[in-house]
């Protein structure tokens, strides 16, 4: 039996409700059944966690695997398929809800490396994670277009936190950026980048979509906005030009993603009760639109 961590239940109960309490009721039988589903044993290793699943470390035939649980374990299932290693962690088993992983040095992310070194990686991994997207997966248009209609109504349940006049160019960014059909790490940040073996770095955790490439920049900006030079507007705006430059990303898409997604973060960070992320969101859009 494992036992969950309490902030992560805590976490899901908070954002979920009765159905995240539930859930999370319902791992420590889940990983039994996987464990003699996909003769896995489970190590002596804390039970790691991040936003929406947990790490369970196991052994397959002497093979150290992750087990991780997720509700969103479907779509990224589909995107590590896809993938087939290349860029990513790799995929051995799959169900609903559940995923047995190669196990990367989970104590070692791009964190822990200098920023600009760093945002090469980050940019080399979007271009290279840029396949042709399987089907079935959320669109990009969509997602934009939901983005576009429901930020105003946000902004003014906070009392309009955001200045007006970047509200509206996000709102125009989200509405006519191409939408692309390439397959894209959503949650592409420093943290979600592990070291590996057969490649140095490789992603973990995706929110797969279909898209556009330069969709995945804008997390690494304000993931380490705190890490810029004294002058940080034309760090924050080095920090663009060098994800762009890794990535042989297009700067102008690149750019309006980022105004429109950390408008969007933005206001999320504060709707979740958060205070530092809304702070850095603000730090990027005052060096991207003055």
């Amino acid at each position: 039996m494992i036992v969950v961590p309490p902030e992560f239940a805590l976490w899901r109960s908070r954002v979920d409700g009765a159905a995240g309490r539930a859930w999370v009721a319902s791992l420590p039988e889940l990983v039994e059944r996987l464990c003699a589903r996909w003769a896995v044993t489970v190590d002596e290793a804390p039970v790691r966690h991040g936003g929406l699943g947990l790490a369970v470390m196991v052994h397959r035939a002497g093979v150290p695997c992750v087990l991780k649980l997720s509700q969103e374990a479907g779509d990224e299932a589909t995107a590590l398929t896809a993938w087939n290693g290349h860029g990513a962690v790799r995929l051995f088993e799959a169900t609903d809800g559940a995923l047995l992983l190669e196990r990367l040095d989970p104590h070692r992310t791009l964190h822990d490396i200098g920023l600009w070194k760093a945002a090469e990686v980050a940019g080399g991994l979007i271009r290279k994670l840029a396949v042709p997207a399987p089907t079935g997966l959320p669109c990009l248009d969509g997602i934009a277009s939901s983005m576009a209609e429901r930020l105003p109504p946000r902004q003014q349940a906070l009392g309009s936190p955001v200045p007006s006049a970047w509200l509206d160019t996000a709102r125009g960014f989200a509405a006519d950026l191409p939408g692309g059909d390439v397959l894209v790490h959503a949650d592409l940040h420093y943290g979600n980048v592990l070291a590996g073996s057969r490649e140095p770095w490789l992603a973990v955790d995706p929110r797969a979509i279909r898209g556009c490439p330069e969709f995945s920049v804008p997390e690494l900006m304000w993931t380490r906005a705190d890490d810029v030079d004294v002058d940080s507007d034309t760090a924050v705006r080095r920090l663009l030009r060098t994800l762009v430059d890794a990535g042989g990303l297009d700067a102008e898409i690149a750019h309006g993603w980022a105004v429109a997604r950390c408008v969007d973060y933005w206001l999320w960070g504060l709707e979740q009760g958060l205070t530092i992320d809304p702070a850095r969101c603000e730090r990027v859009l005052t060096a991207l639109l003055g």
